[in-house]
């Protein structure tokens, strides 16, 4: 299915009827996904999303041929984070007039086949605004958020998982995947992820496997430490992780398994402004009718989104 601007608006009607209130955003601060999106720690899974989304050939492709992943890692990671948190964190305009930016970018991605890869005949077409490849990529970033927010943090409840689940079906609707179009609860969301990674649409091809060994040394721009690359290995389903190529044996399970153990007794002893996402606090002061974030939060945006603040 081919996701419209007349299939966003719909989506977007019901974002307006479910959102906390126009300051709040689509979300709000008592949100399940402002409790784990705000986390810095949820980053620790950016690899692991990425090689998830590479594993679906249509997003290898478009990947190679419309982003500057490679030529300059920072920005895009900067311009994925800004859209996003938009989404999650911006008011209620923000959040829309964001969703229909993305929309407009995604119609213009859209090319062929560099060569088979799974059940996808070389030379046939890929786009981007197409309901199931949407899907996939919006599938990556909630379970690996909630399986990086768990590793290091204590666990969400079951009440509290299934309003995640409920929550990311909104943040879907923002992405342009219409309600019918997702799984509709927690259960429904685990069977979704089953399905994929028993089925040949996920198929590492080529395409992946090159893209993926780049971002994971950094594209030759930003070194990647040993531990991470490991950490990003130990997080991936067994057959993506074979695919991929990436070694996980005894050497890198110890190291991995290090670093965790660090991370898990420095993080209760964080600062909240280390702690949390720099647009979190941009939204909360927000709240308190703060009209600019002051100098420190201005300061982790730039961190985060590259920019000073979200956009208006």
């Amino acid at each position: 299915m081919i996701v419209g601007l007349a299939d966003l608006e719909r989506s977007l009607d019901h974002v307006r009827a479910e959102a906390a209130g126009l300051h709040e955003g689509a979300f709000g601060p008592d949100s399940a996904l402002w409790q784990v999106d705000r986390e810095a720690i949820v980053f620790l899974g950016a690899g692991r999303a990425l090689l998830m989304q590479l594993a679906h050939p249509w997003v290898a492709a478009a990947i190679a041929d419309h982003s500057t992943a490679l030529d300059d890692p920072i920005g895009r990671f900067h311009r994925t984070f800004g859209i996003v948190f938009a989404l999650v964190f911006g008011s209620l305009d923000q959040a829309l007039t964001t969703a229909r930016r993305l929309h407009r970018r995604h119609a213009s991605i859209r090319g062929t086949m560099p060569e088979r890869v799974g059940p996808y005949p070389k030379g046939s077409g890929y786009l981007a605004n197409e309901a199931s490849a949407l899907m996939w990529v919006h599938a990556t970033l909630v379970d690996t958020a909630l399986a990086t927010y768990e590793l290091v943090c204590p666990p969400l409840g079951s009440g509290m998982r299934e309003r995640y689940f409920q929550e990311s079906r909104r943040l879907g609707a923002l992405f342009g995947i219409p309600y019918e179009a997702q799984p509709p609860d927690g259960p429904g969301f685990g069977r979704y992820m089953e399905s994929m990674l028993s089925s040949d649409v996920l198929t590492v091809g080529e395409v992946a496997r090159v893209t993926g060994a780049r971002v994971l040394s950094g594209a030759g721009r930003v070194p990647v430490p040993h531990w991470y690359r490991d950490l990003t290995a130990g997080l991936l389903p067994d057959r993506l992780r074979s695919s991929f190529g990436l070694p996980y044996g005894r050497h890198e399970q110890r190291r991995a398994a290090r670093a965790l153990e660090v991370l898990r007794r420095i993080h209760p002893l964080l600062p909240a402004r280390i702690r949390y996402v720099g647009p979190y606090f941009e939204a909360s002061g927000r709240l308190s009718g703060t009209r600019q974030p002051d100098r420190i939060t201005r300061w982790l945006n730039r961190l985060w989104i590259g920019r000073s603040s979200l956009p208006s």
